[in-house]
């Protein structure tokens, strides 16, 4: 995939999450999840980013490897907020492909830098 692509990708991920924190409860654990998610999820694309920005090969190395945190712990989020039924799991479900899909491609970049 190419750096352009991958970046539209990352946003538009970005954008689901927020239009998704925008929809969760006002509950105690809606914020707080919400909070998380609105966090590592707007930091995927913005990490990437960063990487394509990189002066370095360790530059280049090291913020995919944070943008890949970044989309794992979007992925955490997203089951607890499945498992717990505080969203329909079915919602969930094209944000969670497109997360997994984002973890996985990362970790190709990762394994195709550290060669």
């Amino acid at each position: 995939m190419n750096p352009e692509e991958l970046k539209r990708r990352t946003k538009e991920f970005a954008k689901a999450v927020i239009q998704l924190c925008r929809r969760l409860p006002n509950t105690y654990e809606g914020r707080l999840i919400g909070n998380q998610l609105f966090r590592s999820g707007t930091g995927v694309g913005a990490n990437y980013r960063a990487a394509c920005r990189g002066r370095s090969r360790a530059d280049f190395a090291a913020k995919p490897g944070v943008a890949l945190e970044e989309a794992d712990e979007s992925l955490y989020w997203l089951e607890i907020l499945s498992e717990t039924q505080i969203v329909d799991p079915g919602d969930l479900a094209p944000l969670t492909k497109e997360a997994h899909e984002l973890v996985a491609i990362f970790v190709a970049s990762l394994n195709t830098a550290r060669r």
